[in-house]
């Protein structure tokens, strides 16, 4: 019984409203007002009692309304998006001031005259002086300023300026009479998430019941579809129907052309013997039907169309006897076939006269020979308006009814099903599994949730619970397994590093030392906060393990110009530099093989780019400032300062800080400055590696 009360003041408030509505309508209508005055109560309960009255009261008024005026049964959609409106515009304050009252009556003029506009375009074509806002529209239209169309709208729109802003005074007299405490006991209440304590009234109901609900709800949609494909059938046979009447007509045309005369009609024009008579049944012929929009007939040649006849309409007078027409793009297939006098099925184009469907009818004669076509024109505009209005009856009497019934199902499953399941999904979404101490507060954080819908949601739920509590052993024992693979990756990768430069008798320990100065560069970069965006701890942890490989490519170098002890000769440094796109194309087949590697994407780029230089004057692309990829920035100082410090079989190594004072000057020029100044702010680990290694 309890339950029972509870709904007896919002049905009375949607009753109201609807009186509201109706009241208003036939108020105005009685008065011969130029208003509509038919949504205040739509207003009015959508702020009071929130979204569904709201759209209740809308969509309600506009049947009750349509038993004095059918065609307010059509505008239901209206209706409906003015409520949404409202509802969400109270909520913000909106019907408090000045300010926002002004931004509410655009925003309901929109709503119902703008779009309503349109839809009565769409209805019932392009008629202005029809309905309340017919004698301003015309008056608008006769001013010259407009077009027929804008005259409309911009008719309507005014015109519901002013019936919004009568409507707002209104709501607004109404709303100052409704105690704060009575609005909030009115609204619609809105259930959060699923609590036992608070008795929710489906909180018993199976899941499949639940279902079932929602099924039904979306009975309405599948009205919608029937309408749908109602409409597409309707489509197909409307045109269907007018292939058949442009055939029809051409055909009917090409029985009254005398083909032995058509030379002389050509050459001759309208003064040739019975010319006349003959375009006289051409017209009679094309008043067969007003979609009919062209008819014309033409002999085929290679230069064009030249007219035999050609008939006037009032948009456009026919072309003269003997005039030749060029071929419309759309027709370039069908060329070949019309040449050789050959019937083709109707084209539907949309060229130089129009969006038209076009059929031909070939005129033979004694000898069988094509000496000409008659043809008839069907306009596509008139079918596609004949559709949009069939269309537009249809979807406005459907979608109003459609968005309440689904957005009360939308609000069961959101009670039900959607909350419950939300909770569940951002627990499971924010599980961290990188500690034992983490996986344990995850499962708590799901614990926590209580989920109680006593339905099929808390069985999952309670399978949930039971399956993450079994699970986080083996997760713990997966990571331990992880770890160890990725160590076994690493080493694999200095190994094959080390393969490769053990080729090349001057660099010693060279990969491991720039893999240890490029790990100590990342690191102080993002203790310093550059390029913060792109250093995350996963992109520092692959260029580290990516730049053993940066030098890959050697392994195509010839023995001879690895290991001169002297300088190269520039065809020898020439070579050299190839090392830079064999070490890319050697990575870059490696990643078709293993596609998800992101370390082997880093690897790829600092095999590539590490010898490009921050001026745009390195090698083998010549990419400047941050074109090169980071991660090859950041290998480019590294690289060099190894070179610097370490001994050759052609140099000494230079002093550690004459190798820094050369890092220092080469910042901007050679090296992007903010990675040579977070290695200089590290030169004291930078030091310690260097003499580790024993430079």
């Amino acid at each position: 019984m309890k339950k029972v009360r509870n709904v007896v003041p919002w049905v009375l408030l949607c009753l109201a409203g609807v009186a509201l509505n109706v009241l208003g309508a036939r108020i105005v209508s009685a008065l011969g007002l130029p208003l509509y005055l038919d949504c205040q109560g739509t207003v009015f309960v959508a702020a009071v009692g929130g979204w569904l009255p709201g759209v209740v009261v809308g969509y309600l008024s506009n049947l009750t309304n349509s038993v004095y005026d059918p065609i307010s049964v059509f505008y239901c959609l209206n209706s409906v998006f003015i409520a949404l409106a409202a509802t969400w515009l109270y909520r913000k304050g909106f019907f408090r001031k000045l300010p926002g009252i002004l931004a509410l009556i655009v925003v309901f003029a929109f709503l119902g005259g703008g779009l309503g506009s349109v839809m009565s375009l769409i209805l019932y074509g392009s008629n202005i002086g029809d309905g309340i806002s017919g004698p301003f529209a015309v008056w608008l239209y006769e001013s010259g300023a407009f077009s027929l169309l804008t005259a409309k709208l911009a008719a309507d729109f005014l015109i519901d300026v002013a019936d919004k802003a009568l409507t707002l005074l209104l709501v607004g007299l109404a709303l100052r009479f409704v105690p704060h405490s009575l609005e909030g006991a009115l609204k619609v209440p809105v259930r959060r998430g699923a609590n036992p304590q608070r008795d929710p009234p489906l909180e018993r109901l199976s899941l499949r019941t639940k279902i079932t609900l929602l099924i039904s709800a979306s009975i309405l949609l599948i009205a919608l579809t029937g309408s749908c494909i109602t409409f597409l059938l309707y489509r197909q046979a409307i045109l269907e129907e007018h292939i058949d009447l442009g055939k029809g007509v051409a055909e009917l045309a090409a029985s009254v052309i005398d083909p032995d005369a058509t030379d002389r009609y050509l050459t001759e024009g309208d003064s040739a013997e019975g010319y006349r008579e003959i375009e006289q049944r051409l017209y009679r012929i094309r008043e067969i039907s007003p979609n009919i929009q062209y008819v014309y007939v033409y002999r085929i040649l290679p230069d064009g169309c030249h007219v035999v006849f050609d008939l006037d309409t009032d948009e456009l007078p026919g072309e003269e006897p003997g005039a030749v027409v060029p071929f419309d793009p759309s027709f370039a297939d069908y060329i070949p076939a019309l040449l050789a006098g050959e019937p083709i099925d109707p084209i539907v184009s949309n060229d130089t006269y129009g969006w038209l469907l076009t059929a031909y009818a070939p005129v033979y004669n004694d000898a069988g020979e094509c000496v000409c076509y008659a043809a008839a024109d069907v306009s596509m505009q008139k079918l596609r308006n004949n559709e949009l209005r069939f269309m537009a009856r249809e979807l406005s009497f459907y979608l109003g009814f459609f968005i309440l019934i689904l957005y009360a199902a939308l609000r069961m499953a959101e009670d039900n099903v959607i909350s419950p399941i939300n909770a569940i999904a951002r627990a499971a979404g924010t599980f961290a599994y990188d500690s034992e101490e983490a996986r344990a507060e995850s499962v708590k954080a799901i614990q926590k949730l209580e989920i109680h819908t006593g339905d099929e949601i808390e069985n999952l739920y309670r399978a949930i619970l039971k399956t993450t509590g079994d699970t986080m052993q083996y997760i713990a024992d997966s990571q331990k397994k992880a770890e160890t693979i990725a160590k076994m990756q690493d080493g694999l990768i200095v190994t094959l590093a080390d393969l490769v430069e053990s080729r090349d008798q001057n660099t010693g320990d060279h990969v491991r030392k720039t893999a240890a100065y490029t790990a100590i560069i990342l690191k102080q970069m993002k203790k310093d906060g550059v390029y913060a965006d792109a250093l995350t701890d996963e992109f520092i942890a692959e260029v580290v393990s990516a730049a053993p490989l940066h030098d890959v490519g050697k392994i195509h170098i010839p023995d001879a110009v690895l290991n001169k002890p002297g300088r190269l000769t520039e065809e020898e440094f020439r070579e050299m530099k190839e090392h830079t796109n064999a070490g890319k194309d050697i990575i870059t087949q490696v990643i078709k093989i293993s596609p998800d590697s992101d370390y082997l994407k880093e690897a790829r780029n600092l095999a590539a780019f590490h010898h490009e230089r921050w001026d745009g004057t390195g090698y083998p692309c010549g990419l400047k400032g941050e074109d090169i990829p980071l991660s090859a920035r950041v290998m480019a100082v590294a690289d060099v300062f190894d070179a610097l410090v370490s001994r050759r079989s052609y140099k000494e190594g230079f002093p550690f800080e004459k190798a820094i004072q050369i890092i220092r000057e080469g910042s901007g020029s050679h090296f992007d400055p903010k990675i040579a100044e977070a290695f200089l702010r590290a030169e004291a680990e930078v030091r310690r590696v260097a003499e580790e290694f024993g430079e």
